[in-house]
């Protein structure tokens, strides 16, 4: 049970990949800290305190959980994945009302709480499709935001929760706090099964393949990305939740890359030599990445990992999963 002197965090996504990872940081920073999810994390066991295990879509569930005061509140829970999730259109329905409707109960109960603020994970999908038609030339500063035109319904959702959220602040005098995620990747996360992001994806399809061997890619490689390291992720979603600046604001990384260049890069992490096979699939918009020029302005802080950096743990990791799972199907 925590204590009076020992601060408190909630953390709801916590069986995920950005979710447990953020468990992990607060324990460090001495945090007595809830997790909620509709699973334990799957690849490590989770460092939280007390871990529920329940649904955030239930009204009544939500109330349970925030059944004290916490310091710090995490919303990152949501109905979401990669491309091949997010853009067939098979999921919209669910997407969409799933990830609204835990949104709408965390805020109600947390505001009945008296919870002074809470950290709300948007994403860069939200951003309007027609200014990332160039992939050498992508609009995401946070001003463009309007006229909306996201180019799915998980940024439609998106972007309504994130007027949910600042709506609370004017009406209610929380604190809320908005990020815009952009492709967050690392150890631990999503690496197969039709969710992964494309980190995950590469660094997996690499890691079956012998040398010479064939990695099939999504469209002609030349749509543009920006891929931002969890341990990144995490310090400027940390520092957003701390400042006097509400957001929303992008947490996201500028070295952007094709994916054709993100597949040479983990292939020379590899060590190997790999032929890039360009196949229909669902791709998204041309071109996207992080613009951080008000992050700077108002926290101070830019992210400074390098992609490679990130990509060599994430390969590693991944790397030892493929090998562990192809031993247990011998």
């Amino acid at each position: 049970m925590a204590t009076n002197n020992i601060p408190t965090a909630l953390v709801c996504g916590a069986g995920g990949f950005i979710g447990g990872h953020l468990v992990k940081r607060l324990k460090r920073e001495g945090f007595w800290v809830r997790g909620v999810d509709l699973k334990f994390p799957p690849f490590a066991e989770t460092e939280a305190d007390d871990f529920v295990v329940g649904d955030l879509r239930d009204q009544n569930f939500c109330r349970l959980v925030t059944d004290r005061k916490f310091d710090e509140v995490y919303q990152l829970a949501a109905d979401m994945g990669g491309a091949g999730y997010i853009f067939t259109g098979q999921h919209d329905a669910d997407v969409m009302h799933n990830s609204a409707t835990i949104n709408l109960n965390m805020l109600d109960a947390c505001q009945k709480r008296n919870v002074r603020g809470m950290f709300y994970s948007s994403s860069a999908c939200m951003y309007p499709e027609h200014n990332q038609k160039d992939p050498d030339n992508p609009n995401c500063a946070e001003d463009s935001a309007y006229p909306a035109a996201p180019d799915s319904e998980y940024g439609w959702e998106k972007l309504f929760s994130e007027r949910l959220y600042l709506a609370y602040n004017r009406n209610y005098g929380m604190r809320n706090r908005v990020a815009r995620y952009h492709n967050i990747f690392g150890p631990e996360g999503t690496w197969e099964g039709g969710k992964e992001k494309a980190p995950a994806a590469v660094c997996r399809k690499v890691a079956q393949t012998p040398n010479n061997g064939e990695v099939e890619i999504w469209g002609d490689g030349t749509q543009t990305r920006s891929f931002l390291y969890i341990d990144e992720c995490l310090e400027g979603t940390i520092r957003l939740t701390r400042s006097d600046f509400e957001g929303p604001v992008n947490v996201g990384s500028e070295e952007m890359v094709t994916i054709n260049q993100l597949v040479d890069l983990v292939s020379d992490i590899a060590g190997k030599k790999v032929i890039k096979k360009h196949i229909p699939g669902p791709l998204g918009v041309r071109g996207r990445n992080s613009d951080n020029r008000l992050i700077g302005q108002k926290l101070g802080w830019k992210p400074s990992a390098t992609l490679r950096s990130g990509l060599e743990k994430t390969y590693e990791w991944i790397e030892r999963q493929v090998r562990s799972n192809t031993r247990a199907a011998a």
